[in-house]
C-alpha cells in the first residue's frame, strides 16, 4: 500500500524490484490520475487520508506499507512553515495510524532531509520511537538518490522497520556509479523555450546505458514540453554558464528586477552540468532550472529522466501539475534499491 502516494515513484520502484501495489491513497487529483494511468490494476483512493479507513480496502498484514507524508513544511528551504502549526506537518500521524491498523510485514517511511533535523531532530526520533512502540525494529537514515543511479544529487530522509525484528541494513543496499546529467538527457530532442513536443523520435546513436534503459522498447519520446519563459528570463539564461545561478546574472546587470538577492536560494537559475549529476529537481519551473547547452528551462521528460522515470511513464493534468509532480517524487532508482533489499530480507527469515 501507497499512501502520500503522489505520481506513484516509490510503487514504481517497488514495481521494479517486484512489488505489486494494490492500493494507494493520493489527495492531489492529477497526481491521483497520474497514478491511475501508470498502475491500472491499484485501487486508488482521491481522497483526505483522514476519511480513508484502510481495512475497508485492504486486508490487515499487507508486505509493505510504504509512504511520503507531505513535506514542504519541513523542507529546510521553507522557512516561512517550518513550524508544527503548519497542517501539513502532522500529516505524518496518518501514517502512524495506518501502520497500527494494518501491520504490514515492512514499512518505509520516507521524507525530506529537513524531517530529520525539524524541532532539532526531536521529531524524527519521536516518530521512530511511536512506531517502535507499535512493535517495529526500525532503523532510519539519509540516502543521497545519486548513489543508486539516479542522475541527480537528492538527498532524503528514511525509517524502515520490520515486524519480525529485522533490523534493515542500509549499508547493505547495492551502490553504483553516478550517473551524468549528459548521460540521462541522451536521445532528447532539442528543444526551445515554450515549445512542446509529443510522440517525436530519439535522436541517433544513444551510447548511454541510462538512457537506453529509460527508453525501453519506445520509438517516439512524449511530453518534451517546455514552460514558455519571458524574454528577460531568457536574457538572464544566456549568460550563466554551467554550475553557476542567479548570480552570474546579477552581475551581468540582469536582475534589476530584484528588490533583494539576500535570501534568494542557491538553486535559483542554476545551470545543469553535462558531466555530473543534477542538483536536486524540486519545482524546477519555479527555481528555474536551465538545460546544461541551451538557453531554456528543462523540458517535464528531461526533469522526469534526471528522476530516472522512464520515458514509458505519463503524467496527468496541466504542465504545472506535470512539472509538480515530477517534482515532489521518489526517485523509482533509490526506491527499487530499497524493495531489492527488503526482499532479501524477507527471503532469508
Amino acid at each position: 500500500m501507497d499512501i502520500f502516494s503522489g505520481a506513484g515513484g516509490l510503487s514504481l520502484g517497488a514495481e521494479m524490484a517486484g512489488i505489486k501495489t494494490e492500493l494507494a491513497v493520493e489527495y492531489d487529483k492529477y497526481a491521483a490520475q497520474t497514478f491511475i494511468r501508470n498502475h491500472p490494476d491499484a485501487i486508488v483512493l482521491n481522497q483526505d487520508i483522514k476519511e480513508v479507513q484502510p481495512l475497508q480496502y485492504i486486508k490487515k498484514y499487507p508486505f509493505v506499507l510504504m509512504g511520503g507524508p507531505p513535506c514542504q513544511g519541513f523542507s529546510i528551504a521553507n522557512t516561512k512553515t517550518r513550524n508544527l502549526d503548519n497542517p501539513n506537518n502532522v500529516m505524518y500521524k496518518e501514517y502512524l495510524r495506518f501502520v497500527e491498523e494494518l501491520k504490514p510485514t515492512w514499512f518505509v517511511f520516507e521524507n525530506v532531509v529537513g524531517f530529520k533535523s525539524f524541532n532539532r531532530g526531536e521529531l524524527a526520533k519521536e516518530v521512530e520511537k511511536e512506531l517502535e512502540s507499535l512493535g517495529y525494529t526500525t532503523n532510519s537514515t539519509v540516502l543521497n538518490a545519486a548513489d543508486f543511479g539516479v542522475p541527480q544529487s537528492r538527498c532524503r530522509f528514511f525509517i524502515i522497520g520490520n515486524i519480525n525484528g529485522i533490523k534493515f541494513d542500509f549499508d547493505a543496499l547495492e551502490r553504483k556509479h553516478p550517473v551524468t546529467v549528459q548521460e540521462a538527457l541522451e536521445g532528447l530532442p532539442s528543444l526551445v523555450n515554450g515549445q512542446k513536443l509529443d510522440e517525436v523520435e530519439y535522436t541517433p546513436n544513444v551510447k548511454s546505458d541510462y538512457a537506453i534503459a529509460i527508453q525501453g522498447n519506445l520509438k517516439k519520446v512524449s511530453q518534451n514540453y517546455v514552460s514558455q519563459n519571458k524574454t528577460h528570463i531568457i536574457e538572464r539564461y544566456k549568460v550563466i554558464k554551467q554550475g553557476q545561478n542567479w548570480e552570474a546574472a546579477k552581475q551581468e546587470g540582469l536582475l534589476s528586477s530584484y528588490n533583494s538577492t539576500k535570501h534568494t536560494h542557491s538553486g535559483i537559475y542554476k545551470r545543469l552540468e553535462e558531466n555530473k549529476p543534477s542538483v536536486t529537481i524540486s519545482n524546477y519551473r519555479k527555481s528555474m532550472l536551465i538545460h546544461p547547452t541551451e538557453d531554456r528551462g528543462l523540458s517535464l521528460r528531461e526533469a522526469a529522466r534526471l528522476q530516472s522515470f522512464p520515458d514509458n511513464f505519463h503524467f496527468e493534468g496541466l504542465l504545472s501539475f506535470q512539472q509538480q509532480q515530477v517534482g515532489n517524487a521518489v526517485p523509482p532508482l533509490l526506491a527499487k534499491a530499497i524493495f531489492r533489499e527488503i526482499i532479501k530480507n524477507q527471503k532469508k527469515e
